[in-house]
């Protein structure tokens, strides 16, 4: 073992043998915001041997202040989130393998995100991402550690198919419309302290210390000093993810337009890849700027909005959040 990893080796829970086990293993982060640039950070500096980092979006100035791996020179590149957080990690850690996928979560592309990976951890900002990462986890037995931060609050919980509920358990499909920090804002520091729990919990999964795992749902308010933990308990008898083995979130069929709630932002499904050389010729003339890199195409609209298109055909368009109005904008520019 090199001089990196001495003082996490020195730490008797994990050792000598837990950090041969750290190199051994594999995760992949879903959401590479602000949980995810954190757990990014943690697992990657800790020494395990392959990290695949997943997401949908690129950096914006509203990101610098709480995602942690991001610089205003991201944000003026237009780079894609997992792609500057690949540039970031590799310069601190250049022994670990980092995977960078500009892709959607969807019911179509988990099962191959998960492929060799161990465990999973939850960098989403939206219940119906985590909804889809649970049901795929549990039918491949795959941990997967939940966590979520809004305002001052945070959510953590470590679910292990077979040995705890899932997160189907404790928030069912139907009351899962929770308030977003596009919503009602977030500060950094519950953001750190979550994904730091989270983080702490897959080392210890990793280096197999599964008597040392929190088997509660912990729940923080920083800004009002409070914290509570609530027994995971049994699963539901009627669950349709761990126990009816339903999974329902696999089985739904992904929707051509969704808003993204708080964003001003609704994402068409892709159709297709997107020639971005192609489409940089075709929107000039109708654009009042065009930034276009390797990994996306953003053109401002003269109303005021903007589409950004991706090599593998999603495209965001942004300034709205009404379907119609995304959809006639889309459909003007981009056509059906």
């Amino acid at each position: 073992m090199n001089e990196r990893y001495s003082r996490q080796i020195l730490f008797s829970p994990i050792g000598t043998e837990g950090q041969r086990k750290l190199q051994d293993s594999s995760v992949c982060i879903i959401g590479m915001g602000a949980l995810g640039t954190v757990l990014a950070n943690h697992m990657v500096r800790a020494g395990v041997g392959f990290v695949r980092i997943v997401d949908r979006d690129y950096v914006e100035a509203s990101n610098l202040q709480r995602q942690l791996l991001y610089d205003e020179d991201d944000v003026a590149q237009g780079y894609p989130k997992v792609v500057a957080a690949q540039k970031k990690l590799s310069r601190i850690n250049s022994e670990v393998r980092i995977e960078a996928i500009v892709a959607d979560a969807t019911a179509g592309s988990i099962e191959k995100l998960l492929d060799g990976i161990d465990l999973v951890l939850d960098g989403t900002d939206n219940f119906q991402t985590r909804f889809l990462l649970n049901d795929a986890c549990f039918r491949r037995g795959i941990p997967f550690i939940y966590g979520g931060a809004v305002s001052s609050r945070g959510m953590s919980a470590v679910l292990v198919p077979g040995e705890t509920p899932c997160f189907r358990c404790f928030v069912p499909a139907g009351d899962s419309s929770g308030q977003t920090c596009d919503m009602i804002g977030v500060i950094s520091p519950i953001v750190d302290i979550i994904a730091s729990y989270q983080a702490v919990e897959a080392l210890k999964l990793l280096v197999g210390a599964r008597d040392a795992r929190r088997d509660s749902l912990l729940s923080i308010d920083v800004w009002g000093n409070r914290t509570f933990e609530m027994k995971l308990g049994e699963p539901r008898a009627d669950c349709p993810c761990c126990q009816l083995k339903q999974y329902p979130a696999l089985q739904a069929q992904g929707e051509e337009a969704v808003a993204l709630c708080g964003r001003e932002t609704v994402q068409f499904a892709s159709k297709g890849p997107m020639d971005l050389p192609g489409w940089e010729l075709r929107l000039k003339p109708v654009a009042t700027t065009i930034l276009r890199n390797v990994y996306l195409l953003r053109a401002e609209l003269p109303d005021g909005e903007r589409l950004v298109l991706f090599p593998d055909g999603r495209v965001l368009v942004q300034g709205t959040e009404d379907l119609t109005r995304a959809k006639v904008l889309y459909d003007r520019y981009i056509g059906s």
